[in-house]
Order: C-alpha cells, then sequence, then structure tokens
C-alpha cells in the first residue's frame, strides 16, 4: 500500500464483535478490521455498541437483536447498521459489507459514489444468484473458490480465504481421549454422523455448540455423559481448549459450506480433521498432512486411525502458512487498493457528466 485508506467495516448487528459466542462472521470482521487498523488503515466499524475494537466504532445499536429482542426485525436492524455507513459514504474510500444471510447491499451499490463491496458467508442457491444477477457490476469477495464457482456471473474481484489468529491458538502436541464435533446443530453440519463415527470406532465424542430445538429433539436422546457428552456452547478459552485436547476434529458435513473456519481453528491447535468431501474442505485440508478427506462415512470411519496418527507439529506448522492472519491482511490490502483505483476515472466520470457539475 502507497497511503492508508479510509474503510468502512459493517459488521453484521446480531451480536458483539468479536463475539462472545461461536458466531464465526463476526469474528472473521473482527480479525480483518483489527489486522487492517495495525496496517495503519484509518477504519471505521459500524457495529453495536458492545463491540470490542481498535476501530472507529459507530455503534447502531447498543445491543446486538439476537441479546435485545426489541430490535426487531433483523433484516431491518442490518439495513439501518449498513444505512449509516452509506449516508457517510463521503468519509470512506471504501465500504465493506459482510452480509449476515443476503446482500441487502445490492440495490445501494450504484447509489453511493464509493466502491461498496460484499461478503457473504454461505453457499448461495441458484434462485438467489439468479436475484442477484440484477445487479452484476457489484464486487464481490468470494471466501473460496467453492463459493466463487456459486458466485458465477456475478463480479468476484478476488477469493480470499479466511484466516485465523494462530497466536492465539495454543499448540498441543498431545491429544486426550475424545473426539470432538463443534459446529452449529443442523441437519447439515452432520452431528448424528459424528454420533455415528464414535460409535463405530468405540471412541468418547464431545459435542460443543448452542443448544437449539434440532438439538433437543435430533440429537439430546443421543447423549448419554460417557461416550457422548454435551459441552455446550464454549467461548473462545474453551473452544481452544476442547480443540487442542481432541484427537481429531470431525467434520462429516452433509451440506457443502462455502469456508469451515473451524477446520483452520483445529489445525492451529496441532489437531487434524476427518470430514466427508463437501464445499470447500479440499481448499482447507490437505489429505494426508492435516487431516483426512472422505467420499463416504464408511471410508471416515476406515480412515480414522491413519487421520490420528499424523504428526500434530507437522499439521500446526501447516495451519501458520497457509491460515495466518499476514496472507490474509495482504490479499485484502490488494484488493481494496484495486477496487479503489478502478473507481476513481469512473467518479470523475460521473462528475463530468452532462447536468451534474464538476
Amino acid at each position: 500500500m502507497t497511503h492508508p485508506l479510509r474503510i468502512a467495516m459493517v459488521g453484521p448487528v446480531a451480536t458483539s464483535i468479536p463475539p462472545s459466542g461461536s458466531s464465526s462472521v463476526e469474528l472473521f470482521t473482527s480479525l480483518l478490521t483489527e489486522g487492517l487498523v495495525a496496517r495503519g488503515h484509518r477504519v471505521t466499524l459500524f457495529a453495536t455498541g458492545t463491540s470490542r475494537t481498535s476501530a472507529d466504532l459507530h455503534a447502531t445499536l447498543a445491543r446486538g437483536y439476537g441479546e435485545d429482542l426489541s430490535a426487531w426485525p433483523w433484516e431491518l436492524c442490518e439495513l439501518l447498521n449498513l444505512s449509516a455507513a452509506l449516508e457517510r459514504a463521503a468519509d470512506f474510500d471504501v465500504i465493506h459489507y459482510q452480509a449476515m444471510s443476503w446482500p441487502i447491499s445490492l440495490p445501494l451499490t450504484r447509489l453511493v459514489s464509493v466502491p461498496l463491496v460484499q461478503t457473504v458467508h454461505h453457499a448461495p442457491s441458484r434462485d438467489e444468484i439468479a436475484l442477484w444477477a440484477r445487479y452484476p457490476d457489484a464486487p464481490f469477495v468470494a471466501i473460496s473458490h467453492e463459493q466463487a464457482s456459486l458466485l458465477a456471473g456475478l463480479n468476484v474481484i478476488a477469493t480470499i480465504h479466511h484466516a485465523v489468529d494462530t497466536d492465539a491458538f495454543t499448540f498441543s502436541g498431545t491429544a486426550r481421549d475424545y473426539l470432538l464435533f463443534l459446529g452449529r446443530f443442523t441437519e447439515g453440519k452432520g452431528v448424528l454422523q459424528a454420533i455415528e463415527v464414535a460409535r463405530r470406532t468405540s471412541r468418547r465424542l464431545i459435542l460443543a455448540a448452542p443448544e437449539n430445538d434440532y438439538y433437543r429433539t435430533a440429537v439430546a436422546p443421543h447423549v448419554d455423559g460417557a461416550q457422548i457428552t454435551y459441552a455446550g456452547e464454549v467461548g473462545h478459552a474453551g473452544k481452544i481448549a476442547l480443540l487442542g485436547g481432541a484427537q481429531a476434529l470431525l467434520y462429516p458435513v452433509q451440506a457443502g459450506e462455502p469456508f469451515g473456519l473451524v477446520l483452520a481453528e483445529a489445525m492451529a491447535c496441532g489437531t487434524p480433521v476427518a470430514a466427508l468431501d463437501r464445499g470447500a474442505v479440499r481448499e482447507i485440508v490437505e489429505h494426508g498432512i492435516t487431516g483426512g478427506i472422505f467420499s463416504s462415512l464408511d471410508e471416515l470411519v476406515a480412515g480414522l486411525p491413519a487421520v490420528l496418527a499424523l504428526d500434530r507439529a507437522s499439521v500446526r506448522a501447516r495451519a501458520v502458512a497457509r491460515f495466518g492472519l499476514t496472507r490474509m491482511i495482504d490479499a485484502y490490502e490488494d484488493m481494496y487498493a484495486r477496487l479503489v483505483a478502478e473507481w476513481a476515472p469512473q467518479r470523475i466520470d460521473a462528475a463530468l457528466a452532462p447536468g451534474t457539475g464538476l
């Protein structure tokens, strides 16, 4: 970078940034924001008043709608937060919107005089892409090549993998006597398949995620407190302890995901991953090096001993090399600089258009 940029980072307002719990979108937003500030950029974070940041904080809501039930509907809360940044567009060189669910920023990209780039954190459907294609010039950043392929036809200006603060994840060279499932309780996350793996291999399994209806109806009947244990939702310190102590992280997802931050977090602790070949898994896990990638649950069960035998120090070293913060911040700096440089001639042309004045 030749000079610092003025960046508006529009985070979700469901909870604080960084989150006290396990929300990966808010965690990513915090890591990116803090990394950019450390590089000397002037960043304004649009988030809840409970957020903690070294950037300038614009608190649209005192508390997130996940904590304050009077802040509803959630879509309006997100739109209010985004609008707060757009109303101050003249103060920024670029605005980056982190979509909690869908990119409500799209219809507004043509209404501001600075580039408005969006990141979505899910795997969009074909119907979603068909609707978003009404704004083919709106810039997107993909979080994996898998997601970029799903965004085909849209203006994907960069593909940048998430990072983890590897210094904050303690390496554990020795595992304890359990496997770990860490993630939301949904059918697509494969928690029932993780339980099946534990039972078929006669190993203990710890489940860590917030309790919800799916847990109570589908998962809880399998929890016996002995072989299958429920640890509840854990904070950052608890997550590191569970990841570091696990023999392996089980990731038998049934629906492909665009990234999978917990995979990189596990590897940063030296813990290998046993995963089904869905979504972006192959971009994160290196088969036979940092874990195992399998096409079926039967293959995963058969291949689990080889995963457990992987060298944990090598797993950690690869995580630091591939998913450290420096690489991610470098990539975002480059993307912002290119976007701002490409946008400048468009702003001049618009100012010189007949009837607009200069």
